[in-house]
């Protein structure tokens, strides 16, 4: 049975200043605005420049974003998620930003239409880089890591408040290890390790729980596949013994179900929590905690 245990050191962050907050925290996407506010307690104000329903990939920010922007005191991004916030960043916020790739340590995976680069580098399965994958998030210890560089910075910039900076981060790191552990013996035993998703946004979570990521398209959501990459999942699908394809939410499950309809197995939604949908309930733990749910019935784990 899956443990579903929660973090016991979860509850209200440190915070021992009951005034308003003094520091502004704008960030550029959903999981970074949990990080923001699991670290900063009631010691920060937290903007999130993507609103719930949208795709960050397709951000456009407005004369107020760019006024959020000047005015913090710390911007959490993440270069090469929205070209609108790596643009405004740099013109507008650089000195007080906070780009976390170095701390999610980026990593590049496999094309999903087995496309050569211009320098011809491949793979042993003939696959080409992708470019950087960022979608580290769906590794929780990778997001601990995050955490501790913003309580790091957060700290730097309110220093009589560092420690309760240091403390909460602290307590997400143990709710995020725990959270780790249920994966790893949710996903121990299953009849198929093949994770067919509708675009490569896995990566992160079929390395550390060793799943095989097979995607319909690459690491954008709105890349069209070719009739290529299409017929080659089919294939998959059907040599594999495949029963499930993950579709995704915010993004058309049209081209995963065509495949599903095809072959004759079902679909099953994860959410690779780019952003929270609309009327989503809970937070970042409460939605990875669902898809290990769907994971487990989708491929079979006892």
């Amino acid at each position: 049975m899956v443990l579903g245990v929660a973090g016991c050191s979860g509850g209200t962050p440190a915070n021992p200043d009951v005034s308003a907050p003094s520091v502004r925290v704008v960030t550029s996407f959903y999981p970074l605005q949990f990080v923001a506010e699991r670290v900063g307690g009631g010691l920060v104000a937290v903007e999130n420049l993507t609103p719930p329903g949208a795709e960050p990939h397709d951000l456009e920010l407005g004369a107020n974003d760019l006024v959020s922007l000047r005015e913090a005191d710390l911007v959490v991004y993440l270069r090469g998620v929205a070209t609108a916030v790596d643009d405004a960043v740099a013109t507008a916020a650089a000195e007080q930003s906070l780009d976390v790739s170095e701390d999610a340590r980026l990593e590049q995976f496999a094309d999903a239409d087995h496309a050569v680069l211009d320098d011809g580098h491949e793979d042993d399965h003939g696959r080409a880089d992708l470019g950087v994958d960022t979608h580290f998030w769906l590794d929780p210890i990778r997001l601990a890591d995050v955490a501790d560089a913003v309580a790091a910075r957060l700290g730097a910039i309110d220093p009589p408040n560092a420690a309760a900076y240091a403390t909460n981060a602290a307590a997400l790191r143990a709710d995020l290890v725990a959270l780790d552990t249920e994966y790893a013996q949710g996903l121990r035993s299953c009849t198929s390790r093949d994770l067919v998703t509708s675009h490569a946004a896995f990566g992160y979570l079929a390395t550390r729980y060793n799943l095989h990521q097979e995607s319909v398209s690459g690491l954008s959501p709105d890349e069209e596949p070719t009739p290529a990459a299409l017929a080659r999942v089919a294939d998959f699908v059907k040599s594999e013994g495949v029963t499930t394809i993950f579709t995704e939410t915010l993004v058309s499950a049209a081209v995963a179900r065509a495949i599903a309809d095809e072959t004759g197995v079902s679909t099953a939604v994860l959410d690779p929590l780019e952003g929270l949908t609309s009327d989503a309930t809970g937070d970042y733990l409460t939605v990875m905690r669902a898809n290990l749910a769907t994971l487990r019935t989708g491929l079979g784990c006892s």
